[in-house]
């Protein structure tokens, strides 16, 4: 039995039957066996389907964040976004699958025509997250099921609940129980996933488990896609608005309790406007209310998993040793119950320090001052990871060339920490391989087939 743990009141919420080898061995012939019916489904079924499951997420919305908060400790007004943006994403895979299934005519003369069709991967592994589980999740599963695929689905550990009522919900809208199932236990039942012949892993987690997954299929030749972690930077010129860059960095920064892979974990500013912005932020950062994830008034909510405090009391005392200035924060909350964090400020930092190098992955920041452009960037490139990176600047052009040159798979300018489903989500370097989200999203869940047709 798996026992869910609420991180704001370390309360049991539930204890919920775990899958086994046996149960996993079964669940893989299912889908294996099932999925040339599911890939034979006319397309305007699976349209159908999803539309219905879409408006149960409507509809269930209260319900939904309320199960989220009480397992993953998000803030109910932060839970309750998810569950609504998540509605626009199925909306651009409703509105664009039918588009990139059609084969499409690519020469043609008096002989032969050549064309170009798409069939699904087959079965896939969804091994998916706890900490946006509706976001990350439904960029996997939604155009891998209507692409045709057969999806085995193993909700994080610490969003199980959550996982089973996307399950319980695809069902209900008419997905076949073959089509989605859901495998339900720690990481072990996430390996032993992969002992079976699926036809792609598609992972959301840290870069250590995603190794370990791409170890684990390689020499396969199957398709693996790996979302990992990020130590997003974000840099404030010295012409940039800086009490708005400084308000929408603090939300880019503890938005989620700092627990997203595209979270601000950096941030550089120009020296000639550092002192101000460094005042705004931290006058935002103090405003910003800690407690009770179930409050409508809360921002910063309880740490998910208990291990992670451990992780960002290390970067902090690290961070002090090696001369940096705590402003705001630093400690783990003492005298009630529950897994919480003080939101965290430092200044005076440098890249010998752990918090400016490696995944913080909670409510950590670390401020540094640069004397120009040319700094910025080189600091910004000094990473193993690759997700995102920013730029404020009342410059366009002077953004756009920062940006060209900072080696992350998205880049924003006077804005971060934002994801759109008509744009690719991909990550360089440690933090990852494939994309999900855009037009290519949905090619990633197929497979080419090239026709020579000869009349």
């Amino acid at each position: 039995m798996l026992k869910i743990i609420n991180p704001a009141t370390e309360e049991v919420v539930q204890e919920v039957p775990t899958d086994s080898v046996s149960s996993v061995r079964e669940k893989f012939a299912r889908a294996r066996e099932n999925q040339p019916a599911w890939a034979a489904t006319p397309l305007v079924q699976k349209l159908d389907m999803i539309q219905k499951f879409r408006g149960f997420l409507e509809s269930d919305k209260e319900e939904l964040a309320r199960i989220l908060t009480t397992e993953v400790g998000k803030p109910i007004a932060q839970a309750r976004n998810e569950v609504q943006g998540t509605l626009g994403r199925i909306d651009f895979f409703l509105a664009k699958t039918a588009e990139i299934l059609k084969p499409r005519s690519v020469f043609k003369d008096s002989g032969i025509e050549e064309v170009i069709a798409h069939e699904p991967l087959g079965v896939i592994a969804n091994i998916s997250a706890w900490n946006y589980p509706y976001f990350v999740g439904s960029n996997v599963f939604i155009p891998a099921l209507l692409t045709g695929n057969c999806v085995l689905y193993k909700p994080s550990e610490f969003a199980t609940l959550t996982g089973l009522a996307i399950s319980e919900r695809l069902q209900r809208a008419g997905v076949p129980v073959n089509a989605f199932i859901p495998l339900i236990g720690d990481g072990a039942i996430g390996s032993e996933i992969l002992k079976h012949s699926v036809n792609g892993v598609f992972f959301t987690g840290s870069y250590p488990t995603g190794k370990k997954i791409a170890t684990a299929v390689a020499g396969r030749m199957i398709k693996v896609q790996l979302e990992l972690g990020g130590k997003d930077p974000v840099y404030v010129c010295d012409d940039a608005q800086v009490a708005t860059a400084a308000e929408g960095l603090a939300d880019g920064a503890f938005y989620n309790n700092g627990q997203s892979c595209c979270s601000v974990e950096r941030i550089y500013v120009h020296a000639a406007i550092h002192d101000t912005f460094v005042e705004h932020f931290v006058e935002t950062v103090k405003a910003f209310v800690l407690g009770n994830p179930m409050d409508d008034n809360t921002y910063i909510g309880a740490v998910t998993r208990p291990a992670q405090i451990d992780v960002l009391e290390k970067q902090v005392a690290d961070a002090l040793t090696k001369g940096a200035q705590l402003l705001v924060g630093g400690k783990k909350v003492t005298g009630r119950k529950g897994h919480y964090f003080q939101p965290t400020v430092f200044t005076n930092v440098n890249h010998t320090m752990e918090m400016m190098r490696e995944e913080s992955f909670g409510p950590l920041i670390g401020i540094q001052k640069v004397a120009n452009d040319d700094e910025a960037l080189k600091l910004m490139n000094d990473t193993k990871y690759g997700l995102t990176a920013g730029v404020y600047s009342a410059t366009k052009a002077r953004a756009l060339g920062l940006m060209a040159l900072v080696n992350s798979g998205s880049v924003y300018w006077n804005c971060c920490d934002r994801v759109s489903p008509r744009l690719p989500w991909s990550g360089r370097g440690h933090s990852g391989m494939g994309a999900t989200l855009s037009e290519e999203g949905i090619s990633t869940f197929l497979q080419p087939k090239a026709y020579h047709l000869r009349g």
